[in-house]
């Protein structure tokens, strides 16, 4: 089945130019060698989309342009969404998209700085996405002038570069939960089609097996303390209850398996709590069919956040051939309760998790922050550049009622069918560490508790 079209739609190369007489009094406030005090609100006119909030870098407008790429925002469109901002409601009017920036000068506070910011001015561009399925667009590259006459260089300017190009995903579905063991569709339009199925167990976990654990981890710890290995199969002797030995087997359609997810690492509550701590995750790996043995592909840790946001957090790492320490690739927060979008994204500066709200980190964590090209042009970045995948992960409050997850996947990333079917069961992944960080406090329903332990 061919995949399905979807627009990116990206916002990059943003700066600000303010002249030299409109500055207020304060130079601390805005100076280019201290962090931008500048920030803007970009959004679209329609409804289900995010609000983004970003720092504006500022250029002395006594110097040349020297404008410093900065990582882009993102919108991601699909056909539905294409065919909506296209189609006319009437003779007297349409759906016509507009791209809305605004710009504020202030310190960045508890709300971004919009609280207490002032409102230098906005930019209206707008997005005529016809044909934007097919080929690339560039609605608008250069500066923007605002406020003052603009025709002389007493007004603020502002530069942009706003263009949208064709992204096209594969889209899969779960027909139920991962712990139900389900079929995976193929999603193209109004069509599906069975691709996988799932089938959930508990890993045996055998004195022989905690010996080769304990063996493998060894060696790992002799090679290098961020060794992988170091973690598969740990068999860390904690009191009290964990949730362990969880595991996910992806097979194609004639039976044979083509990736799985093993939790390898317990979730266990840290001490006098009844919650899983960031310092001591549960781990998942990701792993892949190769020469009649698994290979681990990735790495997905997962722990509770404390705060006012409580929430699941999360950091997936690729797992090199010839390297031990894995490279992040995703680390965000998802909300506990409500549920969100895990996301690897390697070419969106959105910082949001799932949730909506910012996350631990920016850009991944170990790419070369500043850099013109922000590390693509390292391994994996250059392989892993742009949308990479996303899944859609129900929350607690959705107890028994939680639906079928949906993976997108960039078609750059899947040339064979174990290439989707390692995102399939690392999004299930993701979907069970909701349950097994959910408080220790709370029980388990009985299809993730093995017959010999307790519900929890």
């Amino acid at each position: 089945m061919d995949p399905c079209p979807f627009i990116r739609l990206t916002i990059s190369n943003l700066a600000l130019k303010i002249p030299i007489a409109s500055k207020p009094p304060t130079p601390s406030l805005i100076h280019p060698s201290s962090s931008s005090p500048c920030i803007c609100k970009i959004k679209l006119n329609k409804k289900n989309f995010p609000t983004h909030i970003t720092q504006i870098p500022f250029i002395d407008p006594t110097q040349p342009d020297p404008l410093t790429p900065t990582q882009p925002i993102t919108f991601d469109l699909t056909k539905t969404d294409l065919n909506n901002f296209t189609s006319k409601l009437s003779i007297f009017k349409t759906t016509q998209l507009l791209l809305k920036v605004s710009i504020f000068m202030g310190r960045v506070g508890s709300s971004c700085g919009l609280s207490s910011g002032k409102l230098l001015g906005k930019v209206v561009v707008p997005l005529d996405l016809n044909g934007s399925d097919c080929k690339t667009t560039t609605f608008h590259n250069g500066w923007v002038s605002f406020g003052g006459d603009k025709n002389s260089n007493k007004s603020t300017q502002f530069h942009l570069n706003v263009k949208s190009e064709p992204d096209p995903r594969f889209v899969f579905e779960f027909e139920g939960e991962p712990v139900l063991s389900p079929q995976v569709f193929q999603i193209q339009g109004s069509l599906r089609q069975p691709v996988f199925t799932c089938k959930f167990s508990f890993r045996s976990n055998t004195a022989a097996d905690r010996s080769n654990q304990r063996s493998r981890s060894l060696q790992s710890e002799q090679g290098g303390p961020r060794g992988w290995l170091s973690s598969f199969g740990s068999d860390r002797e904690r009191p009290g209850k964990e949730r362990k030995g969880w595991s996910v087997t992806v097979h194609d359609l004639s039976g044979s398996p083509v990736a799985a997810a093993s939790m390898v690492t317990p979730f266990v509550a840290s001490p006098g709590s009844d919650r899983v701590s960031r310092s001591n995750p549960g781990c998942w790996l990701i792993l892949r069919p190769s020469d009649g043995t698994w290979k681990p592909w990735g790495r997905l840790e997962a722990w509770r956040e404390r705060g006012a946001h409580d929430g699941l957090g999360y950091r997936f790492e690729l797992i090199p051939d010839s390297a031990a320490a894995g490279i992040v690739l995703a680390e965000s927060t998802l909300s506990s309760s409500k549920g969100g979008k895990f996301v690897i994204d390697l070419g969106s500066g959105n910082g949001l998790g799932g949730s909506g709200r910012k996350s631990n980190v920016a850009s991944p964590g170990c790419s070369p922050r500043g850099s013109g090209d922000y590390g693509y042009g390292l391994w994996p970045y250059c392989a892993y550049k742009g949308f990479v995948m996303g899944a859609t992960v129900d929350g607690e409050k959705h107890g028994r009622m939680k639906k079928g997850m949906t993976v997108e996947v960039s078609v750059n990333h899947v040339t064979c069918t174990e290439d989707a079917a390692a995102f399939v069961a690392l999004s299930a992944a993701i979907d069970l560490s909701v349950d097994a960080c959910r408080l220790f406090s709370q029980k388990l329903r009985k299809e993730l508790c093995q017959a010999s332990q307790d519900l929890l």
